[in-house]
């Protein structure tokens, strides 16, 4: 067995009886032990990957290994789990039917979330406890009216989500310190960008949130679901 924290997953097996071999298996020695990997399921033994907590391959261990066994045609499959980006999406109360998952944020996120918040549906990241203050008052200037919500600690015993505007969450959480792992949900925002013209947007988005023309005429075709070219060509014709 794979794990990307031998300990953790020790305690799992050892509460259920389960004996097998643990094979230390995390970020940092993922390419290192890649080889040694597929040879063991190339000679036909069967291996199960477990992350430390949530789902492999989703900011855990384990996209390097699925990329390399399709590449060789080795048959895998993933059986489902716990997994934060989900389980936050359902708690938060927004959209389900159309979100986008950034990853972890950068450690200075103003461009990622100026872009994040005309995202017609919901945005779902991951951020440091020690970062989320700071993140939560770069919101609070980009769009101080857009409802956010933060996830911790998802599916594990003090689970909590926490919804409202960035100034609100900025209050809580400076009085009370986050911990563990967090999920931060952006409320999609379509209202007055679908009843601008298409002038009227890219200058918006220019003006309000730092984009230079070419990055304001790609956003602005994507909220009005039209062809980046023909944007291009209408704003360049006036």
């Amino acid at each position: 067995m794979l794990c990307e924290d031998t300990r953790r997953s020790g305690i799992l097996l050892e509460r259920y009886g389960i004996k097998k071999r643990l094979v230390s298996y995390h970020q940092f020695k993922e390419k290192q032990a890649l080889n040694g990997i597929l040879k063991w399921l190339e000679e036909g033994r069967d291996l199960a990957l477990v992350s430390d907590a949530g789902t492999p391959c989703i900011n855990d261990p384990g996209q390097l290994l699925v990329e390399a066994c399709i590449a060789r045609g080795i048959p895998f499959s993933a059986i489902p789990g716990p997994c934060s980006v989900i389980q936050a999406l359902v708690v938060s109360g927004f959209d389900t039917s159309r979100f986008q998952f950034l990853g972890f944020l950068p450690r200075k996120p103003e461009a990622v979330l100026q872009q994040a918040v005309c995202y017609p549906g919901t945005t779902v990241a991951f951020e440091s406890p020690e970062r989320l203050c700071d993140t939560l008052e770069a919101i609070a200037v980009i769009d101080p009216e857009r409802k956010l919500a933060v996830a911790r600690e998802m599916t594990k015993t003090f689970e909590e989500c926490r919804r409202g505007l960035a100034s609100e969450l900025l209050s809580h959480f400076q009085a009370h310190s986050p911990k563990g792992e967090i999920v931060l949900l952006i409320q999609g925002g379509r209202g007055k960008e679908e009843a601008m013209d298409l002038e009227e947007l890219v200058q918006m988005l220019q003006e309000l949130h730092g984009l230079s023309l070419k990055e304001a005429i790609k956003l602005a075709a994507r909220f009005k679901q039209l062809p980046k070219s023909f944007v291009y060509n209408q704003i360049h014709q006036k």
